[in-house]
């Protein structure tokens, strides 16, 4: 891995050994050569590994003896930049203590810069346009170090030596801050005046300070952000930003502020505190200073601590928590460049805080969660992103695996590297798709590959699938998504299965045609059997059904089953003619899935009717669950699971007054307790004793907490994700694993 300090640690290290040689970086890697007595080179070849810095990922050592030169002194030479790409790029690294030091420190020429960064730390993955790592190969080619920074640069003792971002006031990019005229917003001017440098910080803060929504430049994008404890400015940003009722993630200035918030476990204050510095949801305190529109009616707020100097200087400036937000319109991929977030985000900010080092690729942060001390990663993207998954099989022919259309990411296989994309966002508008064609293409520069395998969802309709179909000379390798979803869980474990993949979603084109989401599969890396599912159910209205949950609840339960119900009161103009068209089957495809299931059971208990994003209904349902409840509903299970049972047990106590939350403790129970039955049903048939579990269903934390202890209970020994999302952002890799070892038979 380039970008982290190796070659300044080969340098120490062979220095502090007496050896002669040299070290450089190539498109391979790092190469080395030593050159000292045999026991000296032995130490230095264990020392690489267990001495290597923090960020440093050693794939493999090769060590070949060749005949000694007589060198004296080992030096850091010029890379090389011919041959055949296998270097790794680094994800962008969160500010070091080293560095916050500086930033804080009044003598320090570095005092206050928003953009200090040494060799440990700084912008790796959102400034690079080509390997080998170095400065031309970067977004900061075009600031010339001064003398300063190049001493230390070039001095191998100095924490910034070859540190390809090195920069400071004097050199460096600098920020700016822009107000905006006219209340109305109907025309946007922007002042003359502008603040730059500390001043521009400054204004930042008193803007925000005042009830402002700011949009911010980051690493990978614009955030947008307001004082988190403010109602007024955080109902304005969700108002400006056209974002009803999803959660916004929240920055506060170090894990003190966090727990404030939120109750913080050792495994969640690891997650807050390591180097991606990723969003973490977190069960919020009652009393937690939060406006009411930050996360309304959520149980969860997601808090991440700052992760570069200029939010490191924002957040104690304010001294309060910042809604920190990406800086787009909903369903708009996040702004990277400067005239495109000034024309995009300019009817929602009041004012800019920007600089001038560009942003190469777009990317979001990351989200993710903490489960029984493991990581459970829900949106992997800045801080994770390029890193590569080690996959199980060899890529024999390179693969380009194209993913599904929501939480959309791409992947390139090679080697045994698979390079999952961060994320791109939803393929439903033009921005997004230019979004994945042009990180398909960096992505293929960055990493030397040339697609000679195409992995594709099977849904007709999805533009990542239609991308895939228009590629001219490559080997088209179609993926059912539920295969896909256990692929992907086995692939990040090291795994070819074959294991039993319990694969539950909100939707997934299934080989049948029809829509599946609540699969049992017997699966492995080249095929799957499909040997018990949720009992299916027409959707009527087809995507309407996904807005508007009643729907489903009308499908479940029909028109004499809803008497008494308040959902159907609710809906009475519409509620039979939506049971008869799904018992008729008109616009009404039918689904297995598990997502719909619980998009019924929450309109049923009147938590939810219609949604304004994806899975809110389900969300709801978690939230207003009791935990502590243990019962659980009757469910069958044979080669399908007999949900419209379960339904209609929901609709009895809702009818005899049962509270909201025992109802969902019930239906989550009795799910957990169907996927261990049908689990067990297979493993006496066919053997089996490993399970899979994957699909954004599983985001779900009661269920699966229910479904994991059941399983290992009941010894099973259990898969779950740790690197790579459960819900679609992990169908990419999936793909890539199922195309790799169909192309390897």
């Amino acid at each position: 891995m380039q970008g982290v300090g190796f070659r300044p640690f080969i340098h120490g290290l062979a220095n502090e050994l007496g050896l002669a040689g040299l070290v450089g970086n190539d498109v391979e890697g790092v190469f080395i050569e030593v050159e000292g007595a045999a026991g000296l080179v032995d130490a230095f070849l264990s020392r690489l590994r267990s001495d290597a810095p923090p960020l440093a990922v050693i794939d493999r050592v090769d060590a070949t003896a060749i005949a000694p030169t007589g060198r004296r002194g080992f030096t850091i030479v010029d890379s090389l930049h011919g041959g055949a790409r296998r270097a790794l790029v680094s994800p962008d690294v969160a500010t070091c203590d080293d560095c916050l030091v500086e930033l804080f420190d009044l003598a320090d020429r570095r005092y206050r810069y928003p953009f200090v960064n040494c060799t440990n730390c700084g912008p790796r993955f959102t400034i690079v346009t080509g390997v080998p790592y170095d400065r031309p190969n970067t977004t900061m080619a075009g600031f010339a170090m001064c003398p300063d920074c190049r001493r230390e640069y070039d001095d191998p003792t100095d924490r910034r030596f070859h540190a390809q971002p090195v920069c400071c006031p004097a050199c460096g990019p600098t920020v700016s801050f822009w107000r905006w005229k006219d209340v109305s917003r109907s025309v946007i001017h922007r002042q003359n005046a502008e603040e730059e440098g500390d001043a521009a910080l400054c204004a930042a803060v008193e803007a925000l300070r005042d009830g402002k929504v700011v949009a911010i430049k980051g690493l990978g994008g614009y955030h947008l952000a307001a004082i988190a404890n403010d109602e007024p400015a955080v109902s304005t940003l969700r108002a400006r930003k056209h974002r009803e009722d999803r959660p916004f993630a929240v920055m506060v200035a170090d894990l003190g502020a966090a727990h404030a918030l939120a109750h913080v476990d050792e495994g969640e204050a690891a997650l807050l505190t390591s180097t991606p510095r990723p969003i973490v949801l977190l069960h919020r305190r009652q009393d937690a200073p939060l406006a009411p529109s930050v996360a309304p009616g959520n149980r969860f707020v997601g808090v991440m601590l700052p992760y570069t100097p200029l939010h490191h200087l924002l957040a104690r400036g304010v001294g309060a928590p910042l809604v920190v937000t990406s800086g787009n319109v909903s369903d708009e991929p996040i702004a990277y460049r400067d005239d495109d977030a000034l024309e995009r985000l300019s009817p929602i900010a009041d004012a800019f805080l920007t600089h001038n080092r560009p942003i190469h690729i777009r990317t979001d942060d990351s989200v993710t969660r903490s489960f029984r001390g493991r990581e459970l990663p829900v949106r992997r993207s800045r801080g994770y992103a390029p890193r590569p998954v080690r996959l199980p099989i060899r890529v024999r022919r390179p693969v380009l695996a194209c993913g599904a259309e929501l939480k959309h990411t791409f992947a390139l296989g090679k080697d045994d590297h698979a390079f999952v994309s961060h994320h791109i966002g939803d393929l439903e508008n033009y921005e997004t798709m230019r979004s994945f064609t042009e990180g398909v293409e960096h992505f293929c520069r960055l990493f030397d590959v040339h697609p000679a395998v195409v992995a594709h969802d099977l849904h007709p309709e999805y533009l990542s699938t239609k991308y895939a179909l228009e590629i001219a000379g490559v080997d088209l390798v179609g993926v059912q998504h539920h295969h896909a979803h256990i692929a992907s869980c086995l692939a990040e474990n090291g795994e070819t299965g074959p294991v039993i993949g319990v694969a539950f979603d909100g939707l997934g084109y299934g080989v049948d045609s029809t829509i599946w989401g609540g699969e049992i599969l017997i699966a492995d890396l080249a095929d799957f059997e499909r040997v018990c599912h949720l009992e299916s159910v027409p959707m009527p209205g087809g995507t309407m059904a996904i807005k508007e949950p009643w729907r489903m609840a009308a499908a479940w339960l029909g028109r004499e089953d809803a008497a008494g119900l308040a959902v159907r009161e609710r809906h009475a103009d519409h509620w039979d003619t939506v049971a008869s068209a799904a018992r008729a089957a008109i616009n009404a495809p039918v689904t297995s899935s598990a997502g719909r299931l619980f998009d019924a059971v929450a309109a049923i208990t009147g938590i939810r009717d219609r949604v304004n994003y994806e899975g809110q209904a389900a969300i709801e349902l978690e939230q207003a669950t009791d935990p502590s409840v243990g019962d659980a509903y009757a469910l069958a299970v044979d080669d399908i699971i007999h949900a419209r049972d379960l339904v209609h047990a929901v609709a009895d106590d809702v009818r005899a007054g049962v509270d909201v939350g025992v109802i969902g403790a019930r239906f989550h129970n009795a799910l957990a307790q169907a996927v261990v039955d049908a689990a067990d049903a297979v493993r006496q048939h066919r053997g089996l004793e490993t399970v899979a579990l994957s699909g954004g269903v599983f985001q779900n934390q009661l269920l699966l907490e229910r479904a994991v202890g059941g399983l290992q209970s009941a010894s099973f020994r259990v898969l779950l994700h740790s690197q790579i999302p459960p819900n679609d952002g992990g169908i990419s890799l999936g793909q890539l694993a199922v195309a790799a070892s169909a192309d390897s038979r």
